[in-house]
């Protein structure tokens, strides 16, 4: 049986290639800078390539199995990632540019894809029946903690 062009299984895939997009404008803009001037933590440029190096390990490993392997809990663990990683950091960005009246380094590919990409993914989940509603309200909830604890660990915590 072929698979749909807009199947889950597929679709997945767009999201480690839109990370990849957004750290390469977050870095090219100055972010790890922004982020000392905003928030008055130093970030460095090497700290700020880690991380999103290990995020990115993470999302193309939770992909490869939800692609490779399809069931809820592969599906719910990629979604709870993904979504801190992509449409919670699509807000972020959001935020903190209303809120402290300057443009925050990835709000543009923020903006122009990971919020169609999360979109895309979380309605083809939906109406394909990858995740109960609830299962996918939940992944979503969990993505927002990840996301807060990011901020939490990385700019209040563990910043270098």
């Amino acid at each position: 049986m072929r698979e749909a062009l807009f199947s889950f299984r597929r679709l997945i895939w767009l999201m480690p290639a839109v990370f990849a997009v957004h750290i390469v404008e977050e870095y090219g803009a100055g972010f790890p800078g922004w982020v000392s001037a905003m928030f008055g933590q130093p970030m460095t440029p090497d700290t700020f390539l880690v991380n999103n190096a290990a995020f990115m390990v993470i999302l193309l490993g939770l992909t490869a199995w939800a692609s490779a392997r399809p069931s809820a809990l592969s599906a719910f663990l990629l979604l709870s990632w993904a979504s801190g990683n992509l449409f919670w950091n699509f807000v972020f960005h959001l935020a903190t540019t209303a809120i402290f009246d300057r443009f925050s380094p990835g709000l543009i590919t923020a903006t122009l894809l990971y919020l169609p990409v999360s979109v895309a993914v979380a309605w083809s989940a939906l109406a394909q029946r990858v995740l109960p509603r609830a299962a996918f309200v939940a992944a979503l909830a969990i993505g927002a903690a990840l996301m807060l604890g990011v901020i939490w660990g990385g700019l209040y915590h563990f910043a270098t």
